[in-house]
């Protein structure tokens, strides 16, 4: 019974955090702090992996206090039946992140997203290389290309954790560099 107990509390405890969070925060996250860096996660349709991606960067770079943010694009977003993936989101609220920490809708790749970047990521290398290189040759050099199957491979219960601990190998590059 007392295990039982404390578990709600627990699961209260949960809920309390989480309320105070959103009352505490209900307008658009803070700024980037001056001169910080940016990683870029491209993907197809700016839906799923590359948002899901991006969130989880930004959550931890805000709570390790890193000058790092992502931002997220897509190379066919118009390939994307909404804004944001119910996987994406479901995997976001599962892990209590806010999905503001993500773009509020899909975007195409461009050229100055390059510029933009000192990291460049492509989540699927067969997926996505091709695309580089016929829009973008001048950047196929400066591209990293990661292994992340998008849900026609792979589903999201797979994928996303792959991807997240993907993720938080990168920051933890990142936060070494400085």
């Amino acid at each position: 019974m007392e295990a039982i107990r404390d578990a709600l509390l627990r699961q209260w405890d949960k809920w309390k955090r989480r309320f105070a969070r959103v009352e505490a925060n209900p307008g658009p996250l803070p700024p980037p702090p001056e001169g910080a860096r940016e990683v870029l996660f491209i993907c197809t349709g700016n839906f799923y992996r590359s948002r899901f991606a991006e969130a989880i960067f930004n959550h931890h770079a805000i709570e390790a206090d890193l000058p790092w943010r992502a931002f997220s694009r897509g190379v066919a977003v118009h390939l994307a039946p909404s804004d944001l993936s119910p996987y994406t989101r479901a995997a976001l609220e599962a892990r209590e992140i806010d999905p503001r920490l993500t773009a509020p809708t899909r975007l195409r790749l461009e050229e100055e997203d390059l510029q933009r970047a000192a990291r460049r990521i492509a989540l699927k290398q067969s997926e996505h290389e091709a695309y580089i290189k016929k829009h973008f040759p001048s950047w196929e050099s400066r591209i990293e290309y990661w292994h992340i199957d998008d849900i026609d491979v792979a589903p999201p219960d797979e994928a996303l954790p792959k991807l997240e601990q993907t993720v938080l190998k990168l920051l933890r590059e990142v936060q070494r560099e400085g």
